[in-house]
This record gives C-alpha cells, structure tokens and sequence, in this order.
C-alpha cells in the first residue's frame, strides 16, 4: 500500500499534467489542430475536468506560453552563471543542438507557437512573441556587456539566423542544418571584439 501512495505524491497534479499534455501535442500538432479531448485523453484526465482547471481553449495555450517562459527563464538563468558574456551567448545558441533532431520533426517550440499564435485574432500571439523578445533581450544585453555599439541589430541577427535555421531544419526534417549554422553563430560569437 505504502508503494501505490508514493507512486501517487510523485505523478504531477491534474493542472500540471493538461499543460505538459498540452504544450507537447500543441508543439506537435499546432494549438488550432489540438483539441481539448485529445490534450484531456493524453493527460489522463476526464474531459469534464479540463474546464475546472482551465476556463476556456486559451486559458490552457496561456498556460502553455507560461511553462514555456518558466523553461526559458531557467535556461537564462542557468547561462547567466557562466562567466562571460561570450559564453552566454554561445551556450545560447548551443542549447539549440541539443534540440536539433527534436526541431527537425515540429520546428522550434518557442518560434513555431508564436508563428502560430500571431494568426489569430487574441492576444496570444503578443504573448508568446514575448518570449522571443525576452530572448533577443537577453543577448542584447550579452553584446552590450562586450561593448558592442550595435548590440540590438547584432542580437537579432543572431535570434533570427536560429529561428531561420530551426524553420529550415523542420521544413528540410534535417538537424544539420541547425547544427551548422550554430557552429557558424559560434564561430561569429568568437570573432566579436
């Protein structure tokens, strides 16, 4: 008996689960083509559930655009405590490699859900867009550190060369793609004086 109650403290809330289910079949499928049932079926929670923890369809995607904010904040922290802000930058667009086989088959999950999202006619999209902006942001801040005087074109060329790489690698399904061209952005983020 003892066993069963341990398994139960470990396995996320009901909330925790209809997001996790919801940001992987969004990421997968796009948020129009998810359906409530199949994100409910996926977290193994009762359809009529759902609407106790999320009021409405969007309610859920925000709750998406936040779990993938709480990610992107931990990254940035996590890169913050390298030493300079040369590393940064590179263990920036080198977190990308870990996700290239991952990017090849449903694209960036950031840059694709706010594509997405930016059709609609809500709010969402302004929301996941912020999580783009936070990160060109952050390395705009890196470049400045370096004393950079065009940090903020130099950081969005460095965002966008990415997403334009990881829209490439989902639409050619090939990772090297991504793979080389954060070893081009490394090679640049070393050349930086």
């Amino acid at each position: 008996m003892a066993n069963s109650a341990n398994k139960e403290a470990v396995r996320p809330g009901k909330r925790e689960r209809l997001t996790e289910a919801a940001a992987e079949l969004i990421h997968r499928q796009g948020a129009q083509a998810t359906t409530l049932a199949e994100i409910a079926e996926a977290a193994d929670v009762p359809l009529g559930n759902v609407y106790y923890y999320f009021k409405t369809r969007d309610d859920l995607v925000e709750a998406v655009i936040a779990t993938h904010g709480e990610q992107l904040h931990a990254l940035l922290a996590r890169l913050d405590s390298l030493d300079s802000p040369r590393e940064k930058l590179k263990g920036l667009v080198e977190n990308w490699l870990d996700q290239a086989e991952m990017v090849s088959l449903r694209g960036c999950p950031i840059g694709t859900l706010s594509s997405e999202l930016n059709k609609t006619p809500d709010d969402l999209g302004r929301e996941a867009s912020c999580l783009l902006k936070k990160i060109v942001d952050w390395a705009d801040a890196q470049l400045r550190e370096l004393g950079r005087d065009d940090s903020r074109e130099l950081a969005l060329t460095l965002i966008g060369n990415i997403q334009g790489a990881a829209v490439l690698t989902n639409a050619m399904h090939d990772p090297e793609i991504l793979k080389s061209q954060v070893r081009r952005l490394d090679a640049l983020i070393d050349s930086l004086d």
